[in-house]
């Protein structure tokens, strides 16, 4: 289940990246051309989202059920944030998710809110904040926890 379940994790990760993608540069076009907001624009925020929750689902289970490592960082929580590995599992990747998602879920929130012509701005703000937390908190091929481009 364990296996199963990262697969999905791991690629599922580009819908985030992709939805995430497409739906700043509907708000940056949107500011650079003059445009109203269109219901175009608000589905690719809301194809962000739902992309966002489901890897949230996703995340949740491998972290809280199914990952054999979370045991043992919580169980030795002060030993786990001395080591980078277990650090950036335990908190780091955890915490960046859960931030960019919660700017992607205000940004969207916020975008209702305002004027036509102002919601492409404060969804490209909130959407590229999130993409930026995002990406910085994947686990990359190259970095020190890194993990490959996609699992097989």
């Amino acid at each position: 289940m364990y296996s199963a379940t990262l697969l999905v994790h791991s690629w599922a990760r580009w819908a985030v990246i992709i939805a995430g993608a497409i739906a700043l540069a509907r708000a940056i076009s949107g500011i650079s051309g003059r445009k109203p907001w269109t219901r175009a624009d608000d589905r690719a925020g809301s194809w962000f989202t739902m992309s966002l929750d489901i890897q949230v689902l996703l995340g949740l289970i491998l972290y809280l059920f199914l990952s054999p490592f979370t045991p043992s960082s919580m169980s030795e929580f002060g030993a786990a944030m001395k080591a980078s590995g277990p650090r950036f599992w335990a908190v780091e990747h955890t915490l960046g998710m859960i931030g960019g998602v919660a700017l992607a879920h205000i940004g969207r929130a916020r975008s209702r809110r305002v004027d036509s012509f102002r919601r492409h701005k404060v969804a490209a703000i909130f959407f590229g904040l999130a993409l930026l937390l995002i990406l910085a908190s994947i686990p990359w091929p190259g970095t020190p926890n890194g993990r490959p481009w996609a699992r097989w």
